[in-house]
């Protein structure tokens, strides 16, 4: 308890933002001169995609900056810490986009919180072809982002798209590996149990029937005090407490694992011959992902791992001192590459 209590006070206080933020030292308001943030949408094959792209200070759209696209963790939205470091790499020159997931957030498409792998990476693209098109941005100057789930997406895009010039993850989350093996290989025993009830679930939903969903249970406080992981224990309180945000859910549909469970993020590693930048907190219980898609990360002559002294997996998300050590490799990297 005193380690969780220690993590909370660190955290931001959620701030009534006009624009639905919820991290600290959000933009409140669009002032000329100065970061400002472009609530936009977009088609994504027949989905309406709802995004936020942020802009440099002096913005000029007859100039032509470097842009990043941020792809936000599982359960996550673009108003959390994809949000963060979007506005983050805008105060350092960048156009970034942060866009919530097809069926997900604000973005539209039915049944609510499909999670398939296949669709998180053509929104990682979509991102791409649609912020490539932003007044301002020159494409060929593309890097990428990816924290937490999207972290492991990211991986999976760039292998093939290299309209990114630069790719990074922050707390890289293989979302395939653990939604099969459990956190830490914590449910290899129940893999066929899990796969029969997903299958349950497609037939159901093929049926007409009703939507099953995974991870749709209400976690207290209590609860997750006795979690064994930090990933998780600090997640409840990141996403349910001091960053809630009401579009943001753990939850998924339970066909979806039909898909999860047969993807591996770090499958064709090789195939990433970009700059590649992995950062993790030196205390994350799920850096074993990241050691293990970077070392298989072979057909790069520029690879950095990079690990954020005494920081948990959810602190990278908000503790200002992680935040600002992360985004100093970011513009280092960003800032040579791009």
């Amino acid at each position: 308890m005193i380690t969780t209590i220690s993590v909370i006070s660190l955290a931001q206080t959620k701030p009534a933002n006009p624009f639905g933020l919820v991290y600290g030292d959000a933009i409140t308001e669009n002032v000329p001169g100065k970061v400002n943030i472009h609530p936009v949408t977009y088609k994504l094959n027949g989905i309406e995609i709802s995004a936020n792209v942020y802009t440099p200070a002096n913005y000029d759209q007859a100039k032509k900056y470097p842009a990043v696209v941020v792809a936000h963790p599982n359960g996550g939205v673009k108003e959390q810490v994809a949000g963060l470091y979007a506005q983050r790499l805008a105060e350092s020159g960048y156009i970034a986009i942060a866009a919530d997931a097809a069926y997900q957030g604000a973005s539209g498409g039915v049944p609510r919180n499909v999670d398939k792998p296949a669709n998180r990476i053509e929104d990682i693209r979509g991102m791409a072809d649609f912020i490539s098109q932003y007044p301002g941005v020159n494409s060929d100057r593309l890097g990428l982002l990816g924290i937490c789930g999207g972290g492991g997406y990211s991986l999976a895009a760039a292998q093939t798209d290299k309209r990114f010039k630069a790719v990074a993850t922050l707390s890289m989350f293989n979302s395939g590996l653990v939604r099969r093996n459990g956190f830490m290989n914590s449910g290899v025993s129940t893999i066929q149990e899990r796969l029969k009830q997903a299958s349950e679930a497609r037939a159901l939903e093929a049926a007409g029937g009703e939507v099953r969903y995974a991870a749709d249970t209400k976690t207290t406080d209590e609860q997750a005090d006795k979690m064994p992981f930090d990933l998780y224990r600090e997640g409840h309180y990141y996403y349910n407490r001091t960053h809630a945000h009401p579009n943001s859910t753990f939850r998924y549909t339970m066909s979806s694992l039909l898909d999860l469970m047969e993807f591996d993020a770090a499958t064709n590693m090789d195939l990433i011959n970009q700059p590649l930048l992995m950062m993790a907190g030196s205390k994350a219980d799920s850096f074993y992902m990241t050691e293990s898609a970077f070392n298989q990360a072979t057909g790069t002559k520029d690879k950095e791992l990079f690990l954020i002294p005494g920081a948990t997996h959810i602190q990278t998300y908000y503790v200002p001192d992680y935040v600002a050590q992360a985004m100093k490799k970011l513009n280092e990297f960003f800032g040579k590459y791009l």
